[in-house]
């Protein structure tokens, strides 16, 4: 009888160890599971509204290949873009919103606000990346004009006007224009910000235009430190045009539907227009710039300027001669002499643009991807991008690669807090 119950209980007994056996092997590949794909996961930051990834971003700095190889397998997995609307939510209670980015945080040196910077921002989509960018160049002491495109959807239209009412120095241009791509739409969009900005009552230096792919390079002190030492010049890219770019001023053209995303598009016509007008020379740059409120001011009352604007309406990508061009008026706040060489794209300091045809022979290739020749920056290039020495840089894309946008975001910060801490034991603080 006794050796019979000891055997039921050994029958009883294997079961229950092979089951418990089961249990923890289970949970240890739960566990190792868990430790692989940890870093491979988006984790949400405090709120569901915004998402922050496990990397380590000194290590994709230093070009460490097991987090670079870590980040190419984020962009793999199916990225969860962060909708414009969670963004209107969050600023329906600014303190909430501003506690959450942490702009009560963000604080402004003496240097800093002795030397305030403007925006000119010129956005249509992507509300949480136009935000991403102003909070990576907030300052207490600067002004930041957001125009957005009359076309754009009602709730990123919500959302930036949401950002304008939570941050007392960020405002929507009073006058906006529908935008469309190459046209006079697109100059005067920047015009309207910066129309407004003269009326600011912040006594900024310099305005920056930049759009919703843009992303700085420099912390805004670093910002500060470049601008003092151009000593009233402006930064911006103005050469002799080819012959091909000169046909963009040459003929008259006209604003036609277009059967793909621009819906609207300036088309050339056989009309030769007449000569610029005051013996102008035109030159050819880009349609970003860093200038000065001397030479801004100067514009908006010369009236050789306002004849320029007018001659310029009709022209294909007005923007990429305007600017160019009045820099090398004589007279002007900060000119470029006309006798003074070609100022390239990679001379200017104000914008990095990485084009296909040019990669390998001017920088390295690009590990994003591509859309129109020009780059959409990978995590890989940070080292590079950092160091390259310009102000911003466009593409950047958190569809393309959502780990860059958010290391250079911590590099920025982290340049921010150690160049403050060296000048100022104590700043003025936050939104």
């Amino acid at each position: 009888m006794k050796t019979r119950c000891l055997s039921l209980r050994r029958k009883q007994f294997l079961p229950s160890l092979l089951s418990l056996l089961g249990v923890c092997g289970l949970l240890l590949v739960c566990v190792k599971y868990s430790y692989i794909t940890e870093s491979l996961v988006p984790a949400v930051l405090h709120s569901p509204m915004f998402h922050k990834y496990n990397i380590n971003c000194s290590a994709i700095y230093d070009l460490d290949p097991v987090e670079v190889g870590k980040s190419l397998i984020l962009r793999r997995e199916e990225v969860v873009e962060d909708l414009d609307g969670s963004l209107t939510n969050l600023t329906s209670n600014c303190p909430s919103f501003i506690k959450f980015r942490g702009y009560e945080d963000v604080c402004a040196t003496k240097e800093e606000e002795n030397f305030p910077l403007a925006y000119s921002l010129v956005v249509h989509k992507s509300a949480w990346m136009v935000e991403r960018l102003i909070r990576a160049l907030y300052s207490p002491s600067n002004v930041y004009c957001i125009h957005y495109d009359q076309k754009s959807s009602a709730s990123f239209i919500a959302a930036m006007e949401g950002l304008a009412r939570c941050l007392p120095n960020v405002f929507i241009a009073s006058t906006r224009e529908s935008v469309f791509y190459a046209s006079i739409s697109r100059l005067k969009a920047d015009l309207n910000c910066l129309s407004d900005l003269l009326e600011s009552e912040v006594k900024w230096r310099y305005v920056i235009n930049l759009c919703g792919q843009d992303f700085p390079l420099k912390s805004n002190m670093e910002l500060v430190s470049e601008l003092k030492s151009l000593k009233g010049a402006n930064m911006l890219e103005t050469s002799r045009p080819t012959e091909i770019k000169k046909q963009r001023f040459t003929f008259h053209h006209e604003l036609r539907d277009a059967s793909f995303e621009y819906q609207k598009l300036p088309v050339r016509t056989e009309k030769v227009k007449t000569p610029p007008p005051h013996g102008i020379q035109v030159f050819s740059g880009n349609a970003y710039f860093v200038l000065s409120h001397e030479f801004v001011a100067h514009m908006n009352s010369s009236a050789v300027v306002k004849d320029f604007l007018v001659w310029s309406e009709d022209t294909y990508s007005p923007d990429e001669h305007f600017w160019a061009t009045l820099v090398r008026l004589p007279g002007i706040p900060g000119e470029v002499p006309l006798s003074q060489p070609d100022i390239t794209d990679l001379m200017s300091k104000t914008r990095l643009v990485k084009w296909q045809y040019l990669e390998e022979a001017l920088y390295p290739m690009c590990t994003g991807s591509h859309v129109r020749s020009v780059c959409i920056f990978g995590a890989a290039e940070m080292r590079w991008l950092l160091n390259y020495g310009h102000w911003f840089a466009n593409k950047f894309d958190p569809k393309v690669d959502p780990i860059l946008i958010q290391c250079l975001e911590e590099k920025l910060e982290e340049k921010q807090r150690l160049l403050q801490a060296q000048v100022s034991p104590a700043c003025r603080r936050g939104a």
